[in-house]
């Protein structure tokens, strides 16, 4: 829970606030920028919410935070919105909130298909979603991207019977995963899902391609809001940059339209924009990269 006396500086006056154990981890502006911003090591509230939609909106962000920093004084229903979540990015993909903090409030999602749904990365093992996705019809696949972001993945797999799939290089975060993928790939893992290698943040990284539409990033990329492009963080890259800026550039040759990153919000363009936005940062990135080596 939130402490109220723990409020940093930045907030504004009045029901919804920040306290001091926040990471900074962006979900909470993911999901409600219109309430929540960024000071120098912390989120904090920048307007407070007034009309229905805007405080659920807070609510859900107050609910999906991984350390419990965002506290609300008022008399809202909580437990009403916690049935919001997964929420619907694009049927029939889903944003599962609740974000861990063993994964640093990394996003998960969800896609319902009638051969079996899937979990990809792991949100917190909570009660009110679990429920939620059990009247969804379950989890029967639980796409891991990297090993920052197994967070409950085991629980899941554990309470659902499900299968979880790995690249061989991360298993060290799920040695008993049911499904290890190994070498280079790509893995068509079912009709419309294609694992890609990603090796760059991590040596086994991989992103999922659904329906050539959607591609679930992990930490290989994400979106940058200030300058509206594509970006991939170097001072977040655990393994090889110049790795990471070739798979990003490797990905020009697949098909898709949304890009929903492990971390920052969700990017949703049309597929020829989109691959120029990959064309785009893997020549900046590269062009650095030289320039250092001069």
């Amino acid at each position: 829970m939130a402490n109220p006396k723990k409020r940093v500086p930045e907030n504004i006056p009045g029901d919804f606030f920040v306290d001091s154990t926040c990471i900074n981890c962006d979900t909470c502006r993911q999901i409600a920028p219109q309430v929540f911003s960024e000071a120098e090591t912390t989120s904090f509230v920048k307007a407070q919410p007034t009309a229905g939609a805007d405080r659920r909106v807070a609510l859900r962000a107050l609910l999906a935070c991984p350390t419990g920093s965002i506290g609300d004084l008022g008399d809202d229903d909580v437990k009403a919105v916690m049935r919001d979540f997964p929420l619907v990015v694009e049927e029939p993909v889903y944003y599962c909130g609740y974000n861990s903090p063993k994964s640093y409030g990394g996003n998960s999602y969800f896609i319902r298909h009638p051969d079996g749904n899937w979990l990809i990365d792991s949100p917190k093992f909570v009660a009110p979603l679990v429920q939620r996705l059990e009247a969804l019809g379950g989890v029967t696949h639980i796409f891991l991207t990297h090993r920052d972001d197994v967070a409950d993945a085991e629980r899941y797999a554990s309470h659902f019977h499900a299968r979880r799939i790995i690249h061989q290089n991360e298993l060290l975060s799920q040695p008993d995963a049911e499904v290890v993928l190994d070498g280079d790939g790509p893995w068509a893992l079912a009709p419309g899902f294609l694992a890609i290698s990603t090796p760059g943040h991590t040596q086994g990284h991989c992103v999922l391609l659904f329906q050539d539409r959607f591609l679930f990033a992990g930490d290989h990329l994400d979106w940058d809001r200030s300058e509206q492009h594509l970006a991939a963080l170097e001072r977040y890259c655990w393994h090889s940059w110049p790795e990471q800026i070739e798979s990003v550039r490797r990905l020009a040759n697949y098909r898709f339209e949304w890009v929903l990153p492990g971390h920052s919000q969700t990017a949703h363009l049309p597929a020829p924009e989109m691959r120029g936005e990959i064309l785009r940062l893997a020549e900046k990135n590269a062009r650095i990269v030289n320039l250092r080596m001069k």
